[in-house]
């Protein structure tokens, strides 16, 4: 069964730093792009970052560039969002999704099959 766990998420101040972690069961993460998604209460679901299954140049929405960034450890099978300086608006449920495919860069939900449960990430001003 594939899965995805999600973790990391919590209370931060504003300008705090969160790391949330993406850990995949039942399969390898190497050969997928994974996107990280959020979600916050009465918004739409919005592509944060996503990154090929190389781990190179990541695609990102521009308010979180220079802010947020990925990385990959196969060997752990975790994928890792450090998020800096975050902001009020970067409230929201944060869900990593795996993808196979090659139009990952797209970083449109709809295109990623496996999802994990979601991790929530609240920041107070």
């Amino acid at each position: 069964q594939l899965e995805l766990v999600e973790s990391g998420g919590g209370l931060v101040q504003s300008g705090g730093s969160l790391r949330l972690s993406c850990v995949a069961s039942g399969f390898q993460l190497a050969p997928y792009a994974i996107g990280w998604f959020r979600q916050a209460p009465g918004k739409d679901r919005e592509g944060v970052l996503c990154v090929d299954k190389n781990g190179g140049e990541p695609v990102s929405i521009d308010s979180v560039k220079g802010r947020f960034t990925v990385s990959r450890d196969n060997a752990a099978n975790t994928v890792y969002l450090q998020m800096n300086n975050l902001t009020v608006e970067d409230t929201a449920v944060y869900r990593c999704a795996a993808d196979a495919g090659n139009r990952w860069s797209l970083c449109s939900w709809r295109l990623y099959p496996y999802w994990g449960r979601g991790t929530q990430v609240t920041v107070a001003s």
